[in-house]
């Protein structure tokens, strides 16, 4: 998958207010909400945000913390947009 980390090695709870505080359309999805054909894991509400076609949003990877990804969004963003939070 193409990315760019733009927080990397931090707790969930930075990777969110990062989120929360540089991109200013964020959607708020529960954790087990399926994006790109994985999972999303942390505290709800899970902020995720659009910006310029790409999402962004935190990605825990086990044993090395969470991390802020900027992916190219591609139809996920109309997903996020519609509100289609059980569809995956």
């Amino acid at each position: 998958m193409n990315y760019e980390i733009l927080l990397p090695n931090s707790g969930f709870k930075e990777c969110a207010d990062f989120i929360k505080k540089n991109f200013k359309e964020v959607y708020y999805m529960p954790p087990g909400f399926k994006i790109f054909d994985n999972y999303l894991v942390g505290l709800p509400p899970i902020p995720l945000a659009v910006d310029a076609g790409d999402v962004i949003l935190p990605y825990v990877k086990p044993c090395h913390g969470c991390f802020v990804l900027r992916i190219p969004g591609g139809g996920e963003v109309e997903r996020l947009r519609k509100g289609k939070v059980g569809e995956g």
